[in-house]
C-alpha cells in the first residue's frame, strides 16, 4: 500500500474504528462548527492565521499566499509532532481531513507518510462527511418507529426519557442534543447551543446506532428546539406515530420547573430578560406584572402563571393538531418526583408496549 492512501468517506462510515486517531486540521473555528463525530483539533493555520493568508490570496495572489501558508502550516506540524504525536508508534494509524480534502489535510499527510506511518487522507474532506450526513439522515429514519412521549411543560418527560435511557431502551433526546430545554424560557446558562450542522451530525450518531426491530422513545418537540431546525423527515415521521401522554398535577409541575430552571431563582434578572419574548403574546402590562413578582421573590407564582395562561393553553391548541394519533394516547399519570416515580411510569409504559 502505497501512503498516504486517498479514501473516501463513505467507504469508511462503518469502520471509523479501524484507525487509531481521526484528525481535524482545520481550524478551530472551523471544527466547532462542525466535525467528524471523534475527531480531534489539530489546525495547522489556526483562527488568525487562516484569515491572514486568505486575505494574501485575495489581496495579493496565490503565490504569496501559499509561500506564506507553507511556513505557517510547516511550523504547526512540527509543534504537533513534537507534542500530540511524539509518543506514536509505527504502526500508528490517523486518517487526516481538512475542509476539502486538498493542502490542508495533504500537508499533514504527505509528512506522516513520510515519517512512516500508514496515515489515510479523507477524500472531499469535512464537506464528503457533510455530504454523507445530509444523504443519509433520512434512509436511516426510515422504518423507525416513533414512541412519543407527549404532555404539557414540566410534567417530566426529560426525566421520563432518561428514565427509560437507563432501563436499556431507545431515546433520542433532541434537546440534550440541542442543549435547549425546547421553550422560550428553555435557554440553559453558561451553554451556547450548536451549530445546525453539529446538532444534525449528533442526530446521525445516534440513528446509526438505532436497532430497527425496537422503538425509539422520544419527546413531543415543536419544528425547532431553540435555535435548532429538527429535520423535517424526522418531524414528519414523530407526529404521525404513537404517542404516550405523560399528566401530573400542576403543584408537581412547578415544583419540577423550579428545581430544572433553579438559575432563574439564583439570578432573576435573567428570568425578568426571557419574559420579554413573550411580549407580543401578553402585552407589556402583564410582563411588567410577572416581572415584578420576579423581583419581590415569588417565582413560584410566576412559573405557575406562565402554565396556566401561555404554555398550558398552546399545548392544548396544538397537540391534537399536530400529532395525529394523539387522541389515542396511552395516559400515564405520575404524581411524584422521585426516581421510584419516574421507574414506575417507564415500567407501566413499558409494560402496555410488550403486551401490544
Amino acid at each position: 500500500m502505497r501512503y498516504p492512501e486517498i479514501i473516501s468517506f463513505d467507504s469508511i462510515v462503518d469502520h471509523l474504528s479501524q484507525f487509531d486517531c481521526i484528525i481535524d486540521v482545520r481550524s478551530p473555528a472551523e471544527f466547532a462548527e462542525d466535525h467528524i463525530p471523534g475527531a480531534i483539533n489539530c489546525p495547522i493555520l489556526d483562527n488568525e492565521e487562516r484569515i491572514r493568508v486568505g486575505t494574501i490570496y485575495k489581496q495579493v495572489g496565490s503565490f504569496e499566499a501559499k509561500r506564506i501558508g507553507a511556513a505557517i502550516i510547516a511550523s504547526n506540524i512540527g509543534k504537533h509532532l513534537a507534542t500530540q504525536f511524539q509518543d506514536k508508534g509505527k504502526n500508528w494509524r490517523p486518517l487526516v481531513y481538512c475542509w476539502r480534502g486538498g493542502n490542508r489535510s495533504g500537508a499533514m499527510a504527505h509528512i506522516f507518510a513520510k515519517i512512516g506511518w500508514p496515515v489515510a487522507q479523507l477524500e472531499g474532506g469535512y464537506k464528503a462527511y457533510r455530504q454523507h450526513v445530509n444523504q443519509t439522515i433520512p434512509e436511516l429514519i426510515k422504518g423507525i418507529e416513533w414512541k412519543v412521549l407527549c404532555g404539557t411543560t414540566g410534567c417530566g418527560k426529560s426525566r421520563l426519557l432518561r428514565t427509560l435511557a437507563a432501563m436499556g431502551e431507545q431515546i433520542l433526546d433532541l434537546e440534550e442534543l440541542a442543549r435547549h430545554r425546547g421553550s422560550v424560557l428553555g435557554d440553559i446558562p453558561a451553554e451556547k447551543q450548536p451549530s445546525q450542522k453539529m446538532f444534525e451530525s449528533r442526530i446521525w450518531t445516534v440513528l446509526r446506532s438505532v436497532d430497527k426491530n425496537k422503538p425509539v422513545f422520544v419527546e413531543a418537540e415543536s419544528k425547532k428546539v431553540g435555535n435548532l431546525r429538527v429535520p423535517d423527515e424526522m418531524m414528519t415521521g414523530i407526529r404521525e406515530s404513537a404517542c404516550i401522554s405523560v399528566e401530573m398535577p400542576i403543584d408537581v409541575r412547578v415544583q419540577l420547573l423550579m428545581e430544572d430552571y433553579a438559575h432563574f431563582v439564583e439570578n432573576p434578572s435573567i428570568l425578568n430578560r426571557q419574559l420579554d419574548y413573550l411580549t407580543h403574546l401578553h402585552g407589556k402590562e402583564k410582563i411588567l406584572q410577572w416581572k415584578k413578582q420576579v423581583l419581590e421573590g415569588e417565582i413560584t407564582r410566576v412559573v405557575q402563571s406562565l402554565l396556566e395562561e401561555h404554555y398550558d393553553p398552546a399545548y392544548n391548541k396544538s397537540i391534537e393538531r399536530n400529532f395525529s394519533q394523539f387522541k389515542d394516547a396511552q395516559a400515564i399519570v405520575q404524581t411524584g418526583l422521585t426516581p421510584n416515580d419516574f421507574s414506575r411510569s417507564a415500567q407501566q409504559i413499558l409494560s402496555k408496549n410488550t403486551s401490544a
